[in-house]
């Protein structure tokens, strides 16, 4: 590889096999590749003891970061989304031909509705920080209560702030550096005829597990900005890999009573999350979606075919991109400052967006009978598939779309009169639902992924239908 050569950092990997290595630049790129690749995998995927538990490194490392600032974090919520709200009535409405700064082109396609959520995100935060940092002051219920912003703001609203920027630092690690592409060549073969999305796949459903689902698709949004993943692909892997975290997951089966079995209620939701992936990737809208990278480059079927090649080199042709990967990279300082500008820029309309939706959809569940009434038309599908407790449970069907926690939240005080079959049924689907508007489709929308509301919407019910049966059979088999 000639030095003076100017090399893409982000060339496609089947370009990086005609690059031509030194003996020096190997030695570097593999000393990248091991020392890279081992901090990122450590950070994002290690668990180490912490406060008389286990804990993923990364979640200790963002719950500190957030846990610094104490109830001052909130005004920090009220600075970021106030900001984000003028910053986007001055380039919408005011300064609308203003191409000198990063921050026009993030607004310049916003609608209306943007305005409006905008508005509301920063409406609902001002009034909780002030709920939680001025004494005596309790503001509406309806926005401050425990079980609307009190569900979204503290755990999920500052929690993403957290992931954002502490990912922002430790994502250049995992995907710069080389290991991407031994996944890649070695889960392609699999991943591609089953899911028709790249092996490198894989790693975003693991981040998405082991750590936290707003990552998953904020690491897929990173690889489909890179012009790893094609709209497609991005689109596939966004609303069909990234579930809840095992420690999240946890929490949600704890709460419905089936701590005892929780290995075999999780399990069985991370084989149907891969079962049910094979069947969305091939309807509407999903098989929809084009095969075309950010920069509008067309995959070629060529592509496609030649990802699938299994034969014995296959291992040691993914050893060697990666290295040649982490060879040409930028440089870690480089790379970490690209990705936390990145993340600023994306941060105000994550973070904002997340309030407005996830708060106003959790005041819908709870003072509104609207998840009540659309549960009822989902007992002809539980009848047929003979779920126990059908009056009961069929509200916390379609209430998933607002919180994923919710499903199991609504059996409430019922849990105790509801079999443990209905409940082990109505966590599995929760879990399985991918989508969820106080978290992952919002963060899919804020970060302007290649998928409108209406296909989210479209998605979370397809989901649910393909669901339905699979969790009732099941949980007929094994419980």
């Amino acid at each position: 590889m000639n030095k003076e050569m100017m090399i893409d950092p982000d060339m496609p990997s089947n370009e990086l096999d005609a690059l031509e290595f030194s003996k020096s630049q190997f030695t570097k790129g593999l000393i990248r590749l091991i020392l890279c690749s081992a901090i990122g995998i450590f950070v994002f995927f290690v668990s180490v003891p912490y406060q008389g538990d286990s804990e993923i490194v990364f979640s200790i490392i963002y719950n500190w970061f957030v846990g610094l600032f104490g109830n001052f974090a909130y005004w920090i919520l009220v600075l970021i989304t106030g900001t984000n709200f003028g910053a986007h009535i001055y380039y919408k409405y005011i300064k609308k031909d203003n191409k000198t700064s990063a921050f026009a082109g993030v607004y310049e396609n916003d609608k209306i509705i943007h305005t409006l959520l905008y508005g509301l995100g920063f409406f609902y935060v001002m009034l909780y920080a002030l709920k939680m940092t001025v004494a005596g002051f309790e503001g509406p219920v309806i926005v401050t209560g425990d079980a609307t912003g009190g569900s979204v703001i503290p755990p999920i609203v500052l929690g993403v702030v957290g992931i954002i920027l502490v990912g922002a630092v430790f994502m250049p690690f995992l995907l710069n550096y080389g290991v991407l592409e031994i996944i890649g060549a070695l889960l392609e073969p699999l991943m591609r005829p089953l899911f028709k999305v790249p092996g490198k796949a894989a790693l975003d459903a693991v981040a998405s597990f082991v750590s936290s689902s707003s990552l998953g698709v904020l690491i897929t949004n990173r690889l489909w900005k890179k012009n790893v993943y094609t709209d497609k692909e991005m689109v596939a892997i966004m609303t069909g890999f990234s579930a809840v975290s095992i420690g999240f997951a946890y929490l949600v089966i704890n709460t419905a009573g089936l701590g005892h079995i929780f290995v075999k209620v999780y399990g069985i939701s991370f084989v149907l999350v891969f079962i049910m992936e094979i069947i969305m990737v091939r309807i509407p809208p999903i098989s929809r979606k084009k095969d075309v990278y950010y920069n509008g480059r067309e995959q070629s079927e060529a592509e496609r075919k030649d990802e699938v090649k299994i034969d014995a080199s296959i291992l040691s042709r993914g050893f060697s991109r990666a290295v040649k990967r982490a060879g040409i990279a930028r440089g870690i300082v480089t790379d970490i400052k690209a990705s936390f500008l990145d993340s600023l820029l994306i941060l105000p309309q994550v973070i904002t967006m997340l309030s407005a939706i996830g708060v106003s959809a959790l005041i819908l569940a709870e003072y509104t009978p609207l998840f009540q009434i659309i549960g009822t038309a989902f007992k002809p599908i539980l009848i047929l598939c003979q779920v126990p407790d059908v009056n009961l449970i069929a509200p916390s069907i379609p209430i998933g779309i607002a919180e994923m926690f919710l499903p199991v939240l609504v059996m409430g005080s019922k849990i105790s009169i509801i079999s443990e079959q209905a409940r082990v049924f109505v966590t599995i689907v929760s879990m399985v639902q991918i989508i969820f508007f106080s978290e992952t489709a919002t963060v899919m929308l804020a970060t302007k992924s290649p998928i409108k509301f209406w296909e989210i919407i479209v998605c979370f019910l397809e989901r649910t239908i393909i669901a339905i049966p699979l969790a009732s059979l099941v949980v007929h088999l094994f419980f």
